[in-house]
């Protein structure tokens, strides 16, 4: 079996690797095993290879890494809405109770509200969602 052919096989097995984890980082691999074939095809000793496989699969893996890095982390579930519809939705407040929530309408049910980031209790009104914690609606005023 040839330096290439061995390559190739080990650069599908890291493909298959990603495709049953999702880890996209063994894509990145994936293409520095490729680079290896790639190398093995033209002719270079095995040390070449495997500087090309290293190279290639390393830097890409960093290059990955660095983009994610710099790309802003997703919201928390309870307050992404991607995740929950709710999120950004209308709701009118009645009046306050004492310990500083409210009981809403949404959906046709009551929920309990409480205002974000320990912000004054407002005055009756709209307030939209901005989270949902448990079976709390955490709203801001509009």
């Amino acid at each position: 079996m040839s330096e290439s052919t061995i390559w190739w096989l080990l650069a599908g097995v890291a493909v298959a690797a990603e495709l049953v984890t999702g880890t996209f980082y063994l894509l990145m691999l994936a293409i520095g095993l490729g680079a290896g074939a790639i190398a093995a095809h033209m002719g270079l000793g095995s040390v070449f290879q495997l500087l090309a496989a290293a190279a290639i699969g390393g830097g890409s893996v960093l290059a990955w890494h660095w983009q994610r890095s710099k790309s802003p982390r997703p919201l928390r579930a309870s307050a992404n809405p991607d995740v929950n519809i709710d999120i950004g939705e209308t709701v009118q407040v009645a009046g306050w109770n004492a310990d500083g929530t409210a009981t809403v309408k949404f959906r046709g049910a009551s929920w309990t509200a409480v205002m974000a980031d320990n912000a004054e209790i407002g005055a009756a009104g709209s307030y939209r969602i901005r989270e949902m914690r448990g079976n709390r609606l955490v709203i801001e005023k509009i």
